[in-house]
């Protein structure tokens, strides 16, 4: 047995994070399959819809779930590159964990609400609230697995970043919040120009 499958091996307080990998698989297909349930539900029509009335029902509704399904894939991939670096976690990192999964199980609720009531400045804004939630939670994991500032905190913490003026503007303009929040996906950009190592001197 080499000496890095000895500190891989849990202790009695110890976790195997593949086990939790699992079980984020989970929850995370469950989530982003929910965020589309109630759209065949959300047009009632008195006869049968043209166009435009398609467009006047599903466009805010296909703009609200397009950005929580695609949220809830990069955080997804930023769950799975960080327990990948992490074979073993502590109780406290699983429940900090858990926590993070238990904002995932939540974002159709509030996807629902902000779906029907994207106008709404109280609803935008505990949307905004709620994604807020879903990326301190990440940056702080990543915290807990970097033990410190590492380039990779940045990617983590540029959605924080975005997501608090957004609850912001959610409260004064929820019409133009989805613009900002979209801005988060960045992250994917500065994590791509973080991880590339730097080119040896020829």
């Amino acid at each position: 047995m080499t000496d890095s499958e000895i500190k891989s091996e849990p202790t009695a307080d110890q976790f195997e994070m593949r086990r939790l990998e699992s079980l984020s698989n989970t929850i995370f297909g469950v989530a982003m399959t929910l965020l589309a349930y109630d759209l065949p539900k959300a047009g009632v029509f008195k006869s049968l819809p043209d166009w435009s009335d398609l467009a006047h029902v599903y466009a805010g509704k296909l703009l609200g779930f397009a950005l929580s399904f695609i949220i809830a894939g990069v955080f997804w991939i930023s769950h799975h590159r960080r327990l990948a670096r992490q074979p073993v976690g502590s109780r406290g990192v699983v429940m900090l964990n858990l926590f993070f999964l238990l904002s995932i199980v939540l974002l159709p609720v509030t996807n629902g609400l902000y779906g029907n009531y994207s106008m709404s400045n109280a609803v935008a804004t505990l949307y905004g609230l709620h994604l807020t939630v879903i990326a301190g939670l990440n940056a702080w994991l990543w915290w807990t697995v970097l033990g410190g500032w590492r380039r990779e905190m940045i990617a983590s913490l540029f959605p924080v970043l975005v997501f608090l003026p957004g609850m912001v503007v959610a409260a004064v303009a929820p019409a133009y919040a989805p613009y900002l929040w979209f801005i988060a996906f960045g992250a994917l950009a500065i994590r791509r120009l973080t991880s590339r190592k730097p080119t040896q001197p020829t």
